[in-house]
């Protein structure tokens, strides 16, 4: 990535407004404006009532238009979508029928709605649009491809049934667009990421989008991305870090339990250290977290030597994924793969907390340290980002329909990548349990036997 310029202008919350901080590539491009479209594409937006393009949509449609690999930090809501529709839409070719776009989302939501959007602005270009997403049917789908189209909109693991079906032909796809590239390299859908790119042509403009771009994106970002691929950043009040992420969640002292949970459900660590200042903490915690489903164990003085060898030795081998300790028996621990550290209560020797978060973003990898602060820690913890020049980003609440929802893509990608790779006799296996399914899926204590079961498969230690 280039070295970034930063702009500092007032505005407000409006979708309209310009942000408070904007970070541009050093050698960026004019803004883009309604005048600058297409006569056809100018009457459709003023149709639908665009009198003017928001903020990430006249910063990043310049750069579409060149062909430029773009990281784009932009909040949901702020227009994401028209920011690459718009440029996609005047390069595409309508005379050559078949597809030169290649829009990848997490979720059949987005999915729907992404492909709305492209049927609205392109009903005046002759080019076609279609949604491919799993949970339906495939002989729709199938059939738009067949009748041809110019852009595909696609959650990953239907899409990956369609090519290894031989129902797409890759060879015209020009343009890469990943939107909520944060959930779509995190680990739910990166391995079908991966697999995807195998069918795409090696010379390919792609353009990522996220609300929030922790290192890890960026770090994966360049297996997608050419060599030169530059970053735009229209963060309102977010920071990027270089290597790692200091966050915090507010919280009241008899909560803390309840949230840590739903922290370690929204991140879904691949392997953490959770830091506790008493064992008393500590115990409760685990009895807390074991009841809930996680796999974790606890390091205190209380263990015995061998036991603690014995879960040292899982925790180094990445076997146990959650670990909660406090300082004094996190001592000696150099595990180089550890992403995130949970600081469950704030240290009051602020150099502890550095030495805690300092256990992840080891060995040139990026981590994320995430602290559960009550109102009294929220002043110690100014202090500790006043003594060490750490900015620490006050995360939203964690909303329940969208963690739920979360969850459930995790499940789904989960499962369809195992389906994938069945053989035809486990195939056939499966399929003697479709009418119990049809049954079950009647009434709701069968609905519930369905959730137990994905529940307990989803909870299940690997």
């Amino acid at each position: 990535m280039s070295d970034t310029n930063e702009t500092n202008d007032a505005g407000n919350e409006s979708p309209f407004s310009t942000p408070s901080k904007i970070k541009e590539p050093q050698n960026k491009l004019p803004d883009y404006s309604v005048l600058d479209l297409p006569p056809a594409l100018q009457e459709t937006v003023k149709e639908l009532g665009w009198g003017e393009l928001m903020p990430v949509q006249k910063k990043t449609i310049p750069y579409m238009l060149q062909g430029r690999d773009m990281l784009i930090q932009s909040k949901t809501g702020s227009g994401k979508t028209g920011a690459f529709l718009l440029p996609l839409l005047q390069v595409i070719v309508p005379e050559h029928v078949f597809p030169q776009t290649l829009i990848l989302v997490p979720t059949r939501e987005l999915a729907l709605q992404v492909h709305g959007e492209a049927e609205k602005l392109s009903k005046n270009l002759g080019i076609r649009s279609c949604a491919i997403f799993g949970g339906v049917g495939f002989d729709s789908q199938i059939h738009a491809l067949r009748t041809g189209v110019h852009v595909i909109v696609a959650t990953p693991g239907r899409l990956l049934d369609h090519a290894q079906r031989g129902n797409i032909d890759f060879g015209s796809i020009r343009d890469l667009v990943m939107d909520e590239a944060d959930e779509m390299l995190g680990m739910g859908f990166y391995p079908d990421m991966q697999r995807i790119r195998r069918y795409l042509p090696k010379q390919i403009s792609c353009t990522m989008f996220s609300a929030t771009i922790p290192q890890t994106v960026k770090s994966l970002a360049r297996e997608f991305q050419r060599p030169n691929a530059d970053f735009l950043s229209l963060s309102y009040d977010q920071v990027i870090a270089k290597n790692l992420e200091h966050r915090y969640y507010a919280s009241d002292a008899m909560g803390k339990d309840s949230l840590l949970i739903k922290i370690l459900e929204w991140e879904n660590p691949e392997s953490c250290m959770i830091f506790c200042n008493t064992k008393k903490d500590i115990a409760y915690l685990e009895q807390v977290l074991r009841d809930y489903g996680f796999p974790v164990k606890a390091l205190s003085g209380d263990i015995s030597q061998s036991e603690r060898e014995k879960v040292l030795g899982e925790f180094r081998q990445n076997t146990l994924k959650l670990l909660i300790c406090t300082d004094v028996a996190a001592r000696g621990i150099d595990v180089s793969h550890v992403t995130h550290v949970i600081v469950y209560d704030h240290p009051g020797d602020h150099e502890v907390y550095v030495h805690r978060s300092g256990r992840t973003a080891r060995a040139g990898r990026s981590g994320l340290a995430i602290s559960l602060i009550t109102p009294v820690e929220e002043i110690e913890l100014q202090k500790t980002a006043a003594d060490f020049g750490i900015n620490f980003i006050k995360m939203p609440p964690i909303n329940e329909d969208e963690l739920a929802s979360r969850i459930r893509q995790r499940a789904e990608a989960k499962l369809d990548r195992e389906r994938r790779f069945l053989g035809q006799k486990q195939n056939e296996r499966m399929r003697r349990y479709l009418p119990l399914v049809e049954e079950l899926s009647q009434n709701t204590e069968g609905k519930e036997l369905l959730a137990y079961l994905l529940d307990t498969h989803y909870w299940k230690v690997s």
